[in-house]
């Protein structure tokens, strides 16, 4: 199987259908206030996403149940990615409801990947990225050679300032549960505006690696 690749806080219709002609696997949205990228109530953008084929992934920190399926609902998306403190509960009242999870953890250390021991059961996919004090996007990598450390079966996107210059690190990752990368600000023009130029490179590029 080939790896996959998610492009995250999307929010323009046209930079958006110029990515669908890319084809990555999921596109994320998110939802979050404090971000420079988050969506809104844009009321364009609900009516234009149900025509977008690729995978669509909301992006919630903190966000109430009721809220979360609100958004999903008015803006078609496929699949919840849940990048704060969210509780184990939540991402199994979300399972029971058919919707695919995303759990985000913030990795610093080896010590972080025991973080996620409580949400195996609960989640589709687990997403590591760089430890910060702040949630969200931060273009900054960490050492991805702790991955070894994460043991459970439950399979992994990879973020955290990952730019087109490190595709041959990525392909000298040998870990059997990661199976997507996720990018997002060092392909940008703009906060939310993506290079589709240099998308198209990497998405070719990360699609000839095969997932272990």
């Amino acid at each position: 199987m080939s790896m996959k690749v998610k492009v995250c806080g999307m929010k323009y219709p046209q930079n958006i259908r110029d990515l669908e002609g890319l084809h990555p696997d999921y596109m994320g949205f998110i939802f979050y206030p404090p971000s420079p990228r988050y969506v809104g109530e844009d009321t364009e953008l609900k009516t234009f996403l149900p025509s977008i084929s690729i995978k669509k992934v909301g992006v919630f920190v903190n966000a109430a149940y009721e809220e979360i399926i609100k958004i999903r609902t008015d803006f078609s998306l496929d699949i919840v990615q849940l990048h704060g403190k969210e509780p184990e509960a939540l991402c199994r009242q979300l399972k029971q409801q058919g919707i695919p999870v995303i759990k985000a953890f913030s990795i610093s250390s080896p010590a972080d990947f025991i973080d996620t021991k409580e949400y195996v059961d609960v989640c589709d996919y687990f997403l590591f990225d760089t430890k910060t004090p702040h949630y969200g996007g931060s273009g900054l990598k960490f050492d991805w050679q702790i991955l070894q450390a994460y043991t459970y079966h439950v399979p992994f996107f990879l973020s955290g300032g990952i730019a087109l210059s490190d595709v041959e690190d990525i392909k000298k990752i040998a870990h059997p549960q990661l199976v997507a990368i996720d990018v997002n600000s060092r392909f940008e023009t703009s906060p939310a505006t993506k290079n589709i130029n240099q998308l198209q490179q990497f998405i070719q590029e990360i699609k000839q690696l095969n997932t272990y």
